[in-house]
């Protein structure tokens, strides 16, 4: 009965969990299992949802950073270009440097090299100075003779000759002394041009190169008061053949004077006095005051106002050419302010050859802008050379023109004025056109003649 009482219970409980197991294995446990998983689809499909949207925000920030490294890019880009380009022209710049660099040596050695010639003329001409002051004191002491009775007309001939001839060569020395100034003056300015060309070589490869310009040397220019007075010691029938003469007799104060070239037709003249040297004027131009647009007649006589703007005349400065040896001295001033010169050996024909010109240079700071050897006839606008047929607006004034639109001291007075891109220049105004080089526009010339005893500028 214990037995029986004791198994009730379990046969009880295990019917109980049979009962339990078999409803959970058909119902309960199969509606759970669905619900769980649609709940873990839609956690799932949020978090996707979510991740969908950080990878989107990413993206854009991601796009926007890398335009703005292309942005960076490009200017980086840029920058190393002009850079590039500041190079390219900083080395063309240092190449158009180094050359002139050595054009300017070249040109300091032939100054040196001439004014070494120059020094050795002049220390040779001292000894000829010393020289000849030795035999003018022996020549004194045989002028005292002559005055005693002792000696001959004829020795007297001989001290005046000579005395004559150590003038000659005072005058010689004097001059030698002017052109070693001179290129003292060039050279100095040659040297300043070569430092101020190492400076900018050297600033150049560093960075860009700066534009700087090298003052131009200027010459000083003399006094001038015009006088019309006379020497008090000169002899009245002593007229003076030109104004070395002038020079001679005692004047040292510029001015106009009368001359009278072989003796033959007097007539006045401006003579510019300087220290050592005497030069009579044949042309001068300073502010337009005077039209130099003539006729053939006018060139041939002259015009103008000596004491101003003038042109003394081709007859007459023919005749000047033709009683002794002149050098023709050609002053130029641009518009700003710089001044040059050049000096030529020349001959002049006579009406009958339209006074024909012809040069051969001896010195100056400028190019020449006359052929030199080859004869130039002079030409007005109404009267031309054979090779010559210039319009008319580049035969103004008178000149010994090789070509139409080049030099022209007597062209019309006329300021520059800024051209259009691509305008040529035309030949207006006072002009000086080397055969090689730019033409330069003048505010003021003058020319001037200087009468010389040296037979030789070799």
């Amino acid at each position: 009965m214990k037995a029986l009482v004791l198994l009730l219970p379990l046969v009880f409980s295990a019917s109980i969990d049979k009962h339990e197991d078999v409803q959970f294995e058909t119902f309960p446990a199969e509606s759970k299992s669905r619900f769980a998983m649609l709940d873990d689809v839609r956690i799932l499909a949020n978090g996707l949802l979510q991740l969908g949207h950080g990878l989107k925000d990413f993206v854009h920030k991601t796009k926007g950073q890398i335009n703005e490294i292309f942005q960076k890019l490009n200017l980086f880009d840029k920058s190393f270009y002009d850079l590039s380009e500041q190079t390219n022209e900083i080395r063309e710049k240092e190449e158009e440097l180094k050359e002139k660099t050595s054009k300017l040596q070249e040109n300091n050695d032939e100054l040196k090299n001439l004014s070494s010639k120059i020094y050795s003329e002049i220390e040779h001409l001292l000894q000829d100075k010393v020289q000849l002051q030795a035999k003018i004191v022996r020549l004194e002491e045989k002028l005292n003779q002559i005055t005693e009775g002792h000696q001959e007309q004829q020795d007297h001939k001989e001290i005046v000759t000579l005395k004559q001839y150590v003038e000659q060569q005072d005058m010689k020395i004097r001059r030698l002394l002017k052109v070693v100034a001179d290129q003292n003056v060039q050279l100095d300015y040659q040297n300043s041009q070569l430092k101020d060309l190492e400076e900018k070589m050297g600033n150049a490869s560093v960075s860009s190169s700066k534009k700087s310009s090298a003052g131009s040397s200027k010459l000083e220019d003399q006094p001038i008061s015009s006088s019309n007075s006379t020497n008090p010691m000169q002899d009245p029938n002593d007229h003076p053949r030109d104004c070395s003469d002038v020079y001679n007799q005692g004047e040292r104060l510029s001015g106009i004077y009368s001359i009278n070239p072989n003796n033959r037709t007097e007539f006045s003249v401006y003579c510019e006095f300087t220290a050592d040297v005497a030069w009579t004027v044949i042309q001068r131009r300073t502010d337009g005051s005077m039209d130099f647009n003539q006729t053939w007649e006018d060139y041939t006589q002259g015009f103008g106002d000596l004491s101003g703007e003038f042109w003394l005349g081709l007859q007459k400065i023919f005749s000047l050419s033709q009683q002794a040896d002149y050098i023709l001295h050609i002053e130029l001033q641009d518009w700003k302010n710089n001044q040059r010169f050049v000096e030529y050996l020349f001959t002049l024909g006579g009406e009958d050859t339209s006074f024909r010109l012809q040069v051969s240079e001896v010195l100056g700071n400028i190019p020449s802008a006359l052929p030199e050897h080859t004869p130039l006839a002079f030409s007005t606008s109404d009267h031309h050379a054979q090779h010559l047929n210039c319009p008319a607006e580049t035969s103004s004034g008178g000149w010994w023109k090789s070509s139409c639109g080049g030099t022209n001291l007597n062209g019309k007075y006329s300021k520059p004025r800024s051209r259009a891109r691509g305008e040529r220049r035309r030949g207006q105004g006072l002009s000086w056109k080397p055969e090689k080089g730019r033409m330069y526009s003048l505010r003021s010339t003058k020319i001037m003649l200087y009468r010389t005893e040296l037979e030789n500028f070799e």
